[in-house]
């Protein structure tokens, strides 16, 4: 006979109320449970609402606010990191949408139709384009949401005067439909997209975000539906989130887990990430029978031009001196690709099938010169400039033969690829790369400043590698974001938007669907779970490809100590420079009888919305803990890692 969920004493069937309480246990027996994907669920605390969502970022945020909006009463958001956004920390959030008010305001013609086709051949023709074709036309209705809701109001970048621009950092679309909104609070949000679904959310009394929870399973009920999300609070106690109408899963991507990305990319052991996402929220959606399709797992689109900051992070950088004559080579040394192609997805698979996923930026004074006289060269300037943040990358020689050595590249090839390269400058034309050498295509061609070849004083040589700053595989949905299984069955009560969802978009994405994609998908979700009717005969099983847990711990985050504390230090205080996100990070290290006293960040430039609670306490646990090793804050691996390893600088300093 079935057990009654020991939840009535919580009074956890009012599931339209937030409620608590303290030590109980959730008992399903297996055999009739539908299959049993849960059999014992222990918590210290249960809350329960109309909807849970799993998540903060786009997805998150939009399906809260459309939940309410269709009539949900109580909305519980829960969150890993202990800010809201996601992945929207991390990028200026450009977005993109056809036939929308901003266009018409510039007499730009656009169409669904059009815009579809975009993003299915931009993706490589991979792509679902009945999940295209849905948020094609959702898409502008959310776009003038936000546009109603603040977003009109904020500062655009604009082209000709119009507020719809094309994005050259990624593949054009054939009109322009990139909007490029920026926050009107920038110390706190890096996307306008974000400001506007966050400012929106703070007139809602029926919804909460308990921040610096980890959802760790979901959990079936005796009917097989999936309404229950069992999660470890900051102070280490368990809370089991019951939903009456359904459970959202909005957890993103796997860009920063190395063990899937080199699990389905060749050279993936060489890609950088700017992302922590590990993407826990596939498996737990596999436990109860969501099915991935491992083929899109692969479709890991990289920018080819990761500047590196970390043993495995970096951030999006170049040296564009390929457009004075500058050239890139693999470590064979030899070019592998049309420098200056137009198509950014050709020099993004090129790049990723280069041993090692990495590229040589080869170049001399003449060409930098020439880039600065040409205006292209503030990003050059800003990373491998005179005090560039990651000014430390360059390798400077006054031969090619000193210069591959210093760049561990065959010297003779080195030698031969510049020779070959200085010989179709010399000759004009096109080289067999595609790359053309006429002059009168020069200031026409954006990626065509000048002509040089690489001749001189002194050489130089700046690695750049493949970064990853999203994913395009994941769990399967419908168009109505119900999470199905392998047999293409809806798994009741289970939706799931963003990132954290495959297939949709191919192997490569357009230009503003990273942002809007989530939001507009989590808009879906929201409506869908408050006006679905939930089966009560679904039987749960796990996917019969659930992948193994040893995936999503990352190698790259079990890391040796920084610093052996046994090392007698001298008294005094030491000070230690790293790169920072935005520039330089100092910190000042205080021994005091051989232990440390204090630690001070005397100077940063870090995102302050993301960083905050890592700049103020990293600091006080490793004077706490005696050790540069402490663990990092949630949400904030970056900036804490930077902390510890200038900590660790200092050390090594009074060591000595």
């Amino acid at each position: 006979m079935k057990k009654v969920l020991a939840l009535l004493a919580c009074g956890l069937l009012v599931l339209s109320s937030l409620t608590a309480c303290s030590t109980t246990t959730t008992t399903t027996e297996p055999e009739e449970n539908n299959g049993g994907a849960t059999t014992d669920v222990t918590a210290d605390a249960e809350k329960s609402a109309d909807v849970i969502i799993v998540g903060a970022g786009g997805a998150g945020l939009s399906a809260a606010i459309s939940a309410v909006d269709n009539g949900a009463e109580s909305v519980i958001i829960v969150e890993q990191t202990s800010r809201t956004g996601g992945n929207l920390n991390l990028t200026s959030g450009s977005m993109s949408a056809a036939n929308t008010s901003l266009q018409a305001e510039c007499g730009i013609e656009d169409s669904f139709e059009s815009y579809e086709e975009d993003i299915y051949n931009n993706g490589a023709q991979l792509g679902n384009q009945e999940m295209i074709k849905t948020f094609v036309e959702e898409d502008t209705p959310m776009f003038e949401w936000m546009l109603e809701h603040g977003l009109s109001d904020n500062t655009f970048t604009e082209q000709n005067g119009c507020k719809a621009v094309f994005a050259p950092e990624h593949q054009l679309y054939s009109v322009q439909r990139t909007y490029k909104a920026r926050p009107d609070d920038s110390s706190k949000y890096s996307s306008a997209a974000h400001e506007v679904l966050d400012t929106y959310l703070a007139t809602l009394d029926n919804f909460t975000i308990d921040y610096n929870t980890e959802a760790t399973k979901l959990v079936a009920n005796d009917q097989g539906q999936v309404l229950s999300v069992l999660a470890t609070a900051e102070d280490g106690s368990t809370v089991l989130y019951t939903a009456s109408k359904g459970v959202i899963m909005a957890t993103g991507g796997y860009s920063g887990n190395f063990n899937l990305i080199e699990k389905y990319a060749a050279e993936g052991a060489g890609y950088l990430s700017s992302t922590t996402s590990m993407g826990k929220g596939l498996r737990m959606m596999q436990e109860v029978g969501g099915w991935i399709d491992e083929t899109n797992m692969s479709y890991i689109p990289t920018f080819p031009m990761g500047v590196q900051t970390g043993e495995r992070s970096g951030t999006i950088g170049s040296t564009y001196t390929w457009k004075t004559g500058g050239i890139c080579v693999n470590q064979n040394g030899e070019r592998f690709v049309n420098e200056q192609e137009d198509q950014v997805d050709v020099r993004e698979v090129a790049l990723e099938e280069q041993p090692g996923a990495v590229q040589y930026d080869i170049f001399t004074d003449k060409i930098v010169e020439d880039l600065r006289a040409a205006g292209g060269a503030t990003m050059f300037d800003l990373y491998f400039g005179e005090n560039g943040r990651a000014q430390q990358l360059v390798q400077s020689a006054s031969s090619l033969e000193e210069l591959a050595e210093k760049i561990g590249v065959p010297a003779e090839n080195l030698v031969q690829t510049v020779a070959d390269y200085n010989a179709a400058v010399e000759a004009g034309g096109t080289d067999e790369f595609g790359r053309s050498y006429d002059p009168a295509e020069v200031g026409t061609n954006s990626y065509n400043l000048g002509i040089n070849t690489i001749e001189g004083d002194t050489y130089y040589a700046i690695p750049l590698k493949a970064l990853v700053v999203m994913t395009l595989g994941g769990i399967t949905t419908d168009t109505s974001t119900h999470v199905l299984d392998e047999s293409g069955n809806v798994i009741p009560g289970l939706y799931a938007a963003g990132e954290v969802v495959g297939g949709i978009w191919g192997k490569f994405v357009s230009g503003g669907t990273g942002v809007m994609g989530p939001i507009t998908f989590g808009r879906i979700a929201g409506r869908t779970v408050m006006s679905d009717t939930l089966a009560t005969d679904y039987t749960v099983s796990p996917a019969s490809n659930l992948f193994d847990e040893s995936l999503f711990v990352n190698a790259a985050t079990e890391t040796e100590s920084r610093f052996d504390m046994s090392t007698p230090l001298t008294d005094g205080d030491y000070t230690a420079t790293v790169d920072g996100q935005s520039g330089p990070m100092t910190v000042q290290v205080t021994i005091t009888d051989g232990k440390i006293a204090a630690v001070t960040i005397t100077e940063q430039a870090e995102t302050e919305s993301i960083a905050a609670e890592a700049l103020e306490k990293i600091p006080a646990a490793i004077v706490e803990a005696n050790s540069a090793d402490v663990d990092v804050q949630s949400g904030a691996t970056l900036t804490s890692n930077r902390i510890m390893d200038a900590v660790a600088d200092c050390l090594q300093q009074a060591a000595q």
